[in-house]
């Protein structure tokens, strides 16, 4: 019987600067400190699942390298005795960004090594070794080799997702946000041989061709429904979610739902990095618990808000016991009427 969850595709090492303020090309700034962390969804979502349920089965698949950046992502994740590296790969030089976090927002500039990276293909993932009930995948975009066009199936990444569903595995995909074309001819395959599609209002507009942020930057609240609706259309199996900084919404086919974001005190928000994986991972934990999709997306929402209480991906991220109470607790923004 299958049981938990596997998190494959991009994994990182976070180099983490902050900066007081992002500088004007050829202009110098100060970086006031250095610190290191996880990042990329494997470890991301892997370390905020196993921080949520330590008894959940995590299973991680990655390349990684034999190098310093490689041997210390496989010592973060054997803190976690419930998280399986079996299925790390070392090969090729380990992925890592470069984090500018600018003291005032707490905005960041992102500069990325993409090392092994476009090494990870369909081979990657041994599915006669894989005993989790859900797959994720991340990110669309970002993996070269995935991305790469299939005569049968439209992408790499879509004949994986049907392999994983085709031996009972559920799939759940994410993609990363960047300013391309890309997304209407990459995303639809891989959404054909999903169960759960969880991505940020950007990169779900692009995915459709229907923008849900105005000039302004404000969201367009009365496309939310119709880009859901597209998504599932795309033939995501059961549940479609966007989140964004004003709240997040869902569809599962049957009903829309709006779950407002928790507001924190700006004082405690130390850092954003890693929101997007902490909120995905809470959508997870729900799927695999059985939950409605409205009680998942509230976990997802105390998931993001208490990973934004660090400045790395993770370490803000608490039990699950501790997420309801703080859903419950802490205010709200108002609710978005879709």
């Amino acid at each position: 019987m299958r049981k938990g969850i596997a998190f494959a595709g991009t994994i990182a090492v976070d180099e983490i600067k902050k900066i007081s303020k992002y500088p004007n090309r050829s202009e110098l700034t100060v970086i006031k400190s250095v610190s290191r962390s996880n990042g990329g969804a494997v470890t991301n979502c892997g370390i905020s699942m196993a921080k949520i349920d330590p008894n959940i089965p995590i299973e991680v698949i990655a390349l990684v390298g034999n190098d310093d950046r490689g041997r210390y992502l496989k010592e973060v994740l054997s803190r976690y005795p419930n998280i399986n590296q079996s299925q790390l790969k070392v090969l090729g030089d380990t992925p890592f960004t470069d984090v500018y976090q600018e003291e005032e927002g707490n905005t960041r500039t992102f500069f990325t090594y993409k090392g092994n990276m476009s090494l990870f293909n369909e081979n990657t993932i041994d599915f006669k070794k894989v005993r989790s009930s859900i797959l994720h995948i991340a990110y669309i975009l970002l993996l070269d080799s995935l991305d790469q066009e299939d005569c049968k199936y439209g992408t790499k990444m879509a004949r994986v997702l049907k392999e994983a569903q085709d031996l009972g595995i559920k799939t759940s995909v994410d993609i990363v946000s960047e300013n391309s074309n890309r997304y209407r001819k990459l995303v639809p395959p891989s959404l054909k041989y999903t169960n759960y599609c969880v991505i940020n209002e950007l990169e779900a507009g692009a995915s459709v061709g229907i923008n849900l942020r105005d000039d302004l930057g404000q969201l367009i609240n009365n496309s939310l429904k119709s880009v859901l609706k597209k998504l599932k259309d795309y033939g995501v199996k059961e549940w479609v979610v966007i989140h964004s900084p004003e709240g997040s919404f869902g569809f599962d086919g049957h009903e829309f739902f709006s779950i407002p974001s928790l507001l924190l005190e700006h004082g405690k928000i130390k850092g954003t990095v890693g929101a997007g994986d902490a909120y995905v991972t809470g959508i997870l934990y729900g799927a695999l618990q059985n939950f409605s999709l409205p009680d998942a997306m509230k976990l997802g929402t105390a998931a993001a808000a208490s990973s934004l209480l660090a400045e790395d991906s993770t370490s803000g991220v608490q039990t699950y016991r501790e997420l309801i109470n703080m859903y419950h607790e802490l205010p709200k923004q108002a609710e978005i009427k879709i």
